[in-house]
């Protein structure tokens, strides 16, 4: 039996973001890294990207897939034998759509010290087992740091909307 046949329909009652929320860790090694030690952005990029899925799949209960990375800044590097450590968490839902928020550290083993490295936004959509949209759960924000995030996550959305409308628009007075 694959994932998507095992999609749940739970009536789409709301769940917390607590319940989907993931950290996830793992050493970087010399595969992930060019011949300096920096750690590639795509390895990064990577462990982003699955540390989002799983949240989209746990709050939904269903197959999800990456369908736009809104915004992925990286702020310092990371290198070969860094413990890099995402921290990923619901932001919004939509009625098929989901937007993940994902912090990533790393951290020198030997001294303790952590930076803050990389921060995304990754907007996933739920699939039925005939992997069209389906409908997802709410998401119910509990405390005000919750509010604040959903706040800005409707907010880029929005953003999104207007500048996917604004490029159709422009699509076709070309044409």
């Amino acid at each position: 039996m694959s994932n998507t046949d095992t999609c749940r329909d739970d009536g789409l009652s709301g769940k917390r973001v607590k319940d989907s929320r993931v950290v996830v860790s793992q050493v970087m090694q010399p595969a992930d890294a060019n011949p300096a030690g920096n750690v590639h952005g795509g390895s990064i990029m990577k462990l982003i990207d699955n540390a989002a899925g799983v949240v989209a799949i746990r709050h939904s209960r269903c197959n999800a897939v990456t369908a736009s990375v809104d915004r992925l800044d990286f702020h310092y590097p990371a290198f070969v034998g860094d413990l890099l450590i995402l921290f990923a968490g619901m932001n919004m839902t939509g009625t098929t759509s989901m937007e993940i928020g994902v912090r990533a550290e790393a951290e020198d083993l030997m001294s303790g010290e952590r930076r803050h490295i990389a921060s995304a936004y990754l907007t996933y959509v739920g699939l039925d087992p005939e992997m069209n949209p389906r409908k997802i759960p709410p998401l119910i924000p509990e405390t005000a740091e919750e509010k604040r995030r959903n706040r800005e996550a409707r907010a880029r959305r929005e953003a999104r909307l207007t500048e996917k409308k604004s490029e159709s628009e422009s699509e076709k007075g070309a044409a």
